[in-house]
């Protein structure tokens, strides 16, 4: 039987082109031809939100490209933490920026839909960045690991070619993963509701919206998320707890409480990455938890991007005297 196609609007979809096709097995469909993400659900407060998220976006890339610059420029941040830090921050940049600006969009205009590819794109980005960040965090804790409790071996085993292959394979590992789950998702057909209950393209909410069969793409999703967080995440707990030991043996008060006031930050954050995305993807899907899980998405998509900087880069010394100094140089300068 030959496939019949042809173009019809549908009332529930706010003037979106829908196709109807016939198949043989399941009849006409409907299959979407945009999605429209619900962000937040508040009309009256979109210029609130617009205002609050635009500070916001732009203090972590204010924050964070100015860390890249400072560790590109200053002689004295050329070492494998700073290194690591300025990866980070480039990461977090391109994270942010993922997200936020459509949204940042959606909130002044009005207009949520997003073309199924620019979902597609933005689930992509979304899943590379946050593992590769999962692989940054166990990386920079292994780092901190090495300078506290070997630091006699810290020269020989952190040096540049080993940095440099633990930042490249973090971001290729991280890649991985992502891109077969993109590519089990894009073979599913989406029929019916095109209303994605979230502000950014995430996995769960669109796979919810396919006519096909989703188990086999869960439980690939499952497995290949599983690999690609718990063992960082296993070796971040590790190393952190390592540390912790060795600062317990410090026989000054104020250098234990100094080392300790530091570990503090770096878990406050590592915490919050992880716990939120434990409590989103963790907890059962149950449309009572939707609105809790939308909450605690904010954590991981911009709090942590946020945090960042001031945590692990603009409290240290180093980096108040790299921005005297790249001040001083522009004040010449002019």
């Amino acid at each position: 039987m030959e496939k019949n196609n042809q173009c019809i609007k549908i009332p529930w979809c706010s003037g979106f082109k829908m196709h109807l096709i016939f198949n043989p097995e399941k009849g006409n469909q409907t299959v979407a031809a945009a999605f429209i993400l619900l962000d937040f659900n508040i009309e009256d407060l979109h210029m609130l939100y617009f205002m609050l998220f635009l500070t916001i976006y732009l203090a972590t890339i204010t924050g964070n490209i100015l860390i890249v610059i400072l560790v590109v420029i200053d002689q004295h941040l050329h070492t494998p933490m700073y290194f690591f830090l300025g990866n980070l921050s480039c990461l977090e940049t391109c994270y942010s920026s993922t997200i936020m600006p459509r949204m940042l969009v959606s909130f002044l205009t009005g207009n949520k839909s997003i073309s199924i590819p620019g979902c597609f794109a933005q689930l992509y980005f979304f899943g590379f960045l946050a593992a590769t960040e999962c692989y940054f965090l166990a990386v920079m804790s292994y780092d901190r690991y090495l300078a506290i409790c070997r630091p006699l071996h810290y020269t020989m085993l952190m040096n540049g070619k080993i940095c440099t292959l633990l930042i490249g394979g973090s971001w290729i590992t991280g890649s991985l993963g992502i891109s077969t789950i993109i590519f089990l998702v894009s073979q599913l057909t989406f029929c019916g509701p095109n209303k994605i209950n979230h502000f950014f393209c995430d996995f769960m909410p669109v796979v919810r919206l396919s006519c096909s069969e989703t188990h086999s793409v869960q439980m690939a999703a499952f497995i290949l998320s599983s690999i690609g967080t718990l063992p960082p995440l296993l070796i971040t707990l590790t190393s952190y707890i390592c540390i912790i030991k060795n600062i317990l043996r410090i026989p000054s008060t104020t250098g234990k409480q100094k080392a300790f006031s530091t570990c503090s930050s770096h878990l406050t954050v590592v915490s919050c990455f992880y716990g939120s995305l434990m409590i989103v993807y963790v907890l059962p899907e149950m449309s009572s938890l939707s609105e809790i899980k939308k909450l605690f998405s904010l954590f991981y998509t911009l709090l942590t991007p946020l945090v960042n900087p001031l945590i692990y880069s603009l409290r240290n010394k180093e980096v108040k005297e790299g921005i005297k100094k790249t001040f001083k140089m522009l004040c010449k300068s002019h």
